[in-house]
């Protein structure tokens, strides 16, 4: 390897570390809107509400609007529908179970998301990508046995109702974010529609409005309006993890789309945010850091990410298409 090499794929990791610092605004933010009693309906919201105007300003660095108008007039139902599924119902059901467990437990539980696209390929795809990669599939074993340690010591083996429908919550939106994204890139490659990442974010972002402002609509008339700490705390969610985070790791991918073991890092850096969101939690919303147990079940579930983001680096480096697909599990 040269040392021009060397230096982009150190880079591209920084920035893969980067933007998991930033996707765990997500889980910080929310619990502390939940925590001082800030209405799950307004947060998520607000969130998508937000990240339009947003990411409407880098829009025209990022290939610009009209090959979005294009592909949304000429599919708006495809759009509505799949953008209903991969970003309203996934924030709706992430948002609310903020309510009822820390941070880092809805953090390390998301990551059921790893194992959420490759479970979804045989009922997506008709080609080579159909198929369930083994050594990835018992990698996300190891995930999902650690989620499962780790639920069972935070609630010490005693699960009331509300905790239950939050983690049935967190593991359905592990299942429809990747759902909702990858049917978005299969579309656009059989329409033969050209967006790159960004793009499709900020389609999926437009098309999913109209399901925001019903949701605004029903946390008015539940809730009245939203505090302004917490429109405040929504936008920097929608900045950093529906802005900055988004965009920095599809560049970090992309600087490295054709090196294996560099692609595998910067997908291994998501591992990251389970820590992050750890710390940020104790540090600023008081909560108490995962011990024994819940602690052993979250170094499963880090363990588990890393292994299968090397695995799927070295499997999807040098594969445009492979390369996409991967990036549609991650974004705002």
């Amino acid at each position: 390897m040269t040392a021009s090499s060397r230096l982009t794929a150190f880079t591209a990791v920084a920035l893969g570390l980067a933007s998991a610092l930033f996707f765990t605004a997500t889980y910080v933010l929310n619990r502390a809107i939940a925590s001082a009693g800030g209405h799950w309906a307004w947060s998520a919201a607000l969130r998508y509400l937000l990240t339009l105007p947003m990411l409407a300003v880098v829009m025209p660095w990022q290939g610009g609007f009209a090959a979005v108008w294009r592909a949304l007039r000429a599919h708006p139902w495809t759009w509505l529908a799949w953008s209903g599924i991969g970003f309203t119902l996934f924030c709706v059901c992430l948002t609310w179970a903020a309510a009822f467990a820390p941070s880092w437990l809805v953090a390390g539980t998301f990551q059921l998301t790893v194992i959420a696209g490759m479970l979804l390929a045989p009922l997506l795809y008709r080609d080579a990508r159909a198929r369930v990669p083994r050594r990835s599939l018992a990698l996300g074993g190891v995930i999902v046995l650690g989620v499962a340690i780790m639920q069972a010591g935070h609630f010490r083996g005693r699960l009331d109702a509300n905790a239950w429908l939050a983690l049935a919550a967190v593991t359905v939106a592990a299942f429809l974010y990747p759902l909702g994204n990858r049917a978005i890139l299969l579309h656009l490659e059989r329409s033969g529609e050209e967006l790159n990442a960004t793009q499709r974010v900020f389609g999926m972002t437009l098309a999913s409005q109209p399901f925001w402002w019903l949701i605004a609509a029903y946390a008015g008339s539940v809730a009245g309006a939203p505090a302004p700490r917490q429109i405040l705390l929504a936008a920097g969610v929608a900045l950093f993890a529906g802005t900055i985070a988004t965009i920095l790791f599809f560049q970090a991918t992309g600087m490295v789309q054709s090196d294996p073991g560099a692609l595998g890092a910067v997908e291994a850096m998501q591992a990251a945010e389970l820590l992050i969101s750890t710390a940020l939690g104790v540090a600023f919303l008081g909560e108490h850091a995962p011990r024994s147990l819940s602690a052993a079940g979250a170094a499963l579930v880090v363990v588990g990410i890393v292994g299968i983001g090397l695995l799927a680096g070295r499997e999807s480096a040098g594969d445009a298409r492979a390369t996409k697909t991967l990036r549609t599990d991650r974004g705002a």
